[in-house]
């Protein structure tokens, strides 16, 4: 009997390590960094959108900013932006917690700091396919099912909400960052789906775990909302709290 729960034991250590060791370390890296009150943290632009007065061509960007205060060592938050030909401004998409409404649409501010953390972009998608998801993205947004719903962990939140668009509108062909948790949420409380890029094939428990496989993400494993695997096309280690980790 010793002997038995001494070898699940470890078999719950070997499991859990390439989980919780990473993201233990990324916690502690930040652990004890002095922050600021989220109110008096930084909102302002980054300029990595182009000025619409200049670029007349379609644009689609989709970028993530580490959250505020200790979950930044875990989480990211995620948006799109998106700008129609010759239109005088980008139309931001995303899904806010502390909003009474969270799916939140505004026109401007596309690439602002998030609670003082500079964002980055995912993908940058210019001219004729930018202005084919354009034409598809509001039917998608508002075929949405959690526009009223919110929830940190395991999901739906804001990259819950940039998941589903991907896994509707595939040309996006984005592979969220093992940082964004909620992306392995599928929508309608289903098991088995695609992953975030839209290729491939995924098994999700409720997002608290599952696995996925695809020519996009590659393989990844993913325990209680955190993202371990290898990105086999660009050479990545997908880690908890890092992020991708480049090998070459």
């Amino acid at each position: 009997m010793k002997r038995t729960l001494i070898k699940i034991l470890a078999g719950f250590v070997l499991v859990l390590f390439p989980f919780l060791t990473p993201q233990l370390i990324s916690f502690a890296s930040e652990y004890g960094v002095e922050t600021k009150h989220w109110s008096n943290a930084r909102y302002d632009r980054t300029y990595l959108s182009p000025d619409p007065k200049i670029i007349k061509e379609a644009v689609v960007q989709v970028m993530a900013a580490r959250t505020w205060g200790w979950r930044g060592s875990f989480a990211v938050h995620t948006w799109i932006s998106v700008k129609a030909a010759n239109a005088p401004g980008f139309t931001r998409y995303e899904v806010i917690g502390w909003r009474h409404t969270p799916l939140t649409i505004r026109f401007g501010v596309p690439d602002n700091y998030w609670a003082g953390n500079r964002p980055f972009l995912i993908t940058d998608i210019r001219g004729q396919k930018a202005a084919d998801i354009i034409g598809k993205l509001n039917n998608v947004v508002d075929r949405y099912p959690y526009k009223d719903s919110y929830k940190v962990w395991p999901g739906p939140n804001s990259n819950t909400f940039i998941a589903y668009i991907s896994r509707e509108i595939p040309e996006l062909e984005l592979d969220l960052p093992p940082t964004a948790i909620g992306k392995d949420y599928l929508a309608g409380d289903g098991v088995i789906g695609t992953p975030v890029s839209g290729r491939g094939v995924q098994f999700s428990a409720g997002g608290y775990g599952g696995f996925a496989f695809s020519p996009v993400e590659g393989l990844e494993f993913h325990l209680l909302g955190l993202t371990t695997g290898f990105d086999y096309g660009d050479m990545v280690l997908k880690l908890p709290g890092f992020g991708r980790v480049p090998l070459l």
